[in-house]
């Protein structure tokens, strides 16, 4: 069935208002900014717009504007935004993720090494003990009993 100039005038007008209102970010529920939207909202089968079909030259205008408004850094789709927002934060929170894996492991080491050089050092005062107790010539000193300092007698 073959449209008039007018009709196809009128198609293009609300094709193209339907573009607007979507590169402006009126994304209607359940839609996107897309061609399948764009046709749903300008009541224009979707397959008009691919090939040699009359309004595939719009369709190419749409995706340029669509293009041209992401290079700009402008989502028009707050889906496509959230989504783009939440892959940043994503790749952030991995860098923080082996940030504190890493930290995480060097304190287990510091931890252990320390753990090693306790026992180490307890098992040499205990040898120490030992060896004191045998010897002749040390004598133990009195444990002082606790005083409160700055106490004047």
């Amino acid at each position: 069935m073959k449209i008039t100039a007018a009709q196809r005038t009128e198609n293009e007008n609300r094709i193209r208002a339907a573009m607007d209102r979507l590169l402006r970010g009126e994304i209607p529920p359940g839609g996107k900014c897309d061609i399948k939207t764009l046709a749903r909202e300008a009541t224009i089968d979707r397959t008009a717009f691919y090939g040699t079909r009359p309004y595939a030259h719009l369709r190419e205008e749409f995706e340029h504007r669509l293009q041209s408004l992401q290079a700009a850094g402008d989502i028009p789709d707050p889906r496509d935004a959230q989504i783009e927002r939440l892959k940043t934060e994503i790749t952030k929170l991995k860098a923080r993720l082996t940030r504190s894996d890493s930290a995480i492991e060097e304190l287990t080491d510091f931890r252990t090494q320390a753990l090693a050089r306790l026992a180490a050092q307890h098992e040499e005062i205990l040898h120490l003990r030992r060896s004191t107790a045998v010897a002749d010539r040390v004598t133990r000193l009195p444990i002082a009993r606790s005083t409160s300092i700055g106490s004047c007698s």
